[in-house]
């Protein structure tokens, strides 16, 4: 079994910086994807990026491409979101998720494991 432990939300200005990290337990292949949603008060759960495991292709949705980087560390099983020049409408809670198939990309039912959420707000 797999589990995602995620840390690293908080409150930041608009305009500040944050790094969320996604630490996985139990059997990681190298064929798995991992990803990124978030969902903000009153809408649905949408997807923000997602990694390939086994190499360093990277997807985002456009909102976030420039300013969010994915990256991952292989030996701590571990993928990280870094945020940077965050914006109000940033504000969600924000999953990590992880697929067995290597699937990387924006629909969720094919996510098989789930991190618990983070909370990220950016004042204004």
């Amino acid at each position: 079994q797999v589990q995602l432990v995620e840390s690293g939300g908080g409150l930041v200005q608009a305009g500040g910086s944050l790094r969320l990290s996604c630490a996985a337990s139990g059997p990681i292949f190298s064929n798995y994807g991992m990803a990124w949603f978030r969902q903000a008060p009153g809408k649905e759960r949408d997807f923000v990026g997602g990694i390939v495991w086994r190499d360093y292709r990277t997807y985002y949705v456009d909102s976030v491409k420039g300013r969010f980087t994915i990256s991952r560390d292989n030996a701590k099983n571990t993928v990280y979101l870094q945020m940077n020049s965050l914006k109000p409408e940033d504000t969600a809670v924000y999953y990590c998720a992880a697929s067995e198939r290597g699937y990387s990309g924006s629909a969720s039912r094919y996510y098989t494991y789930w991190g618990q959420g983070t909370q990220v707000t950016v004042s204004s």
